[in-house]
């Protein structure tokens, strides 16, 4: 038990995870061109690979492994999974055919699944509530790093190895990584320690638990449509070339820059000013949020009708890729602490269900479709509109965090065993 009296030292372990974790799931859009080719996929069959094999699979897992999390060792169900997204990252490589590929991103998509509903939970509880909004934050800087790492590694790494070795020892890196963990014992190795119930028993608590909490469940619907800044995003880089006049290499190399940069930034700063602000905003870390939301939200949309290159031009899409990730610290902190302690893991996985569904999935597709239809019709400004309505979505997300803001600021059933 005693790694957990390091809890800094668990979080930065957390983050490398959770970055190679998007080093592997990224890979494929880094590789796109070369994967596309030489396995002959059509457009359709890539876009399933990147959108809909992944997000089933993430979504519905996530919710499972959450379960397990919150009834076994936490320590243990993250070894698992990463032992099966690295043994099927190394499997990607070696895929010949769509259907090869389908099937490994399948698992490699259900394997990290595992890692965020059992990593959130250990965070909140070694950290003390008053430090948990800073270290989901410092966690999900995983995501905008691993995505730029990914593209890096295949334009260094991967342009003299080539994909398949990348994927290969991108694989056994994992495989080395996972195999120490179980030796770390988690609480839920305690017989007297409160475990979760089997999916199918633990689900209506779940339920059950979000009803009674009115701030928890206002805030994971303000958090899903937030993420729909995620689906305008996948549109942004066609945007700009096709509507705005930029060069599609030039531009490719700046979103990711800023991508990095500002993704980061949001994850860091959302956590640590979500936990001192909050000490003093009304409604807490709800209030942040929805404040964070009125600064972004409209700097966003000004974007869309600003001049290219203008200096709101720039402001606007920095903020685009800020807001997102700098929700992920104050959100998770106020939903977990409104979670009794056995089920923070099953909530945590609910609510990467609820993103990876409604916004991702279902969003993306949303998104393409109007795209297409106002196309059809002539309008010259097709993608415009669509991206104004995906960040007046997430705009909206201000009203559902300011109603969260206004009720009750309830604690956890239990109290962290160690408080840093």
């Amino acid at each position: 038990m005693r790694w957990k009296e390091s809890p800094h030292a668990v979080l930065i372990a957390l983050l490398v995870v959770h970055v190679l974790a998007h080093i592997d799931r990224n890979m494929l859009l880094a590789f796109s061109p070369q994967i596309t080719r030489e396995l002959a996929l059509s457009n359709a069959q890539y876009g399933l690979l990147a959108g809909a094999v992944w997000v089933l699979s993430f979504g519905v897992m996530a919710l499972f492994m959450g379960s397990l999390a919150d009834r076994f060792s936490r320590t243990r169900v993250m070894a698992a999974g990463i032992l099966i997204w690295s043994a099927c990252t190394a499997a990607s490589g070696a895929a010949q055919s769509f259907e090869q590929l389908v099937a490994a991103r399948f698992l490699v998509a259900s394997g990290e699944a595992a890692l965020v509903p059992a990593a959130v939970s250990l965070l909140m509880e070694i950290f003390a509530p008053a430090r948990r909004g800073t270290a989901a934050g410092v966690f999900f800087m995983g995501i905008p790093l691993g995505i730029g790492l990914a593209f890096l590694l295949a334009g260094t790494l991967g342009a003299a190895q080539g994909w398949r070795d990348t994927f290969t020892l991108l694989g056994l890196v994992g495989v080395a990584i996972a195999l120490p963990l179980p030796l770390l014992a988690d609480r839920r190795d305690a017989a007297a320690t409160p475990r979760g119930e089997p999916l199918l028993r633990q689900l209506p608590q779940v339920w059950a638990a979000l009803r009674a909490q009115r701030c928890a469940w206002l805030t994971i619907i303000g958090f899903v449509l937030v993420h729909m800044v995620f689906a305008g995003l996948s549109f942004t880089q066609l945007w700009l070339v096709r509507e705005r006049g930029f060069d599609a290499s030039g531009i490719a190399r700046q979103i990711g820059g800023l991508q990095i940069v500002f993704g980061v930034l949001g994850a860091l700063l959302g956590g640590v000013l979500g936990d001192k602000l909050a000490r003093r905003m009304p409604g807490g870390h709800a209030g942040f949020l929805a404040a964070l939301v009125l600064l972004c939200g409209p700097l966003m949309l000004a974007c869309r009708y600003a001049p290219a290159g203008s200096p709101l031009f720039h402001v606007g899409l920095c903020a685009g890729f800020f807001l997102p990730l700098a929700t992920y610290g104050p959100a998770l902190a106020l939903i977990q602490g409104q979670t009794p302690a056995h089920m923070r893991s099953t909530v945590t996985g609910f609510t990467m269900l609820a993103i990876n569904l409604f916004a991702i999935a279902i969003g993306n597709a949303l998104a393409g479709a109007a795209g297409d239809r106002l196309a059809a019709a002539g309008s010259p400004g097709a993608l415009t509109t669509v991206l104004i309505g995906t960040d007046v979505l997430a705009l909206s997300a201000a009203i559902f965090f300011a109603l969260a803001a206004r009720g009750p600021r309830l604690q956890a059933d239990a109290a962290p065993l160690i408080a840093h």
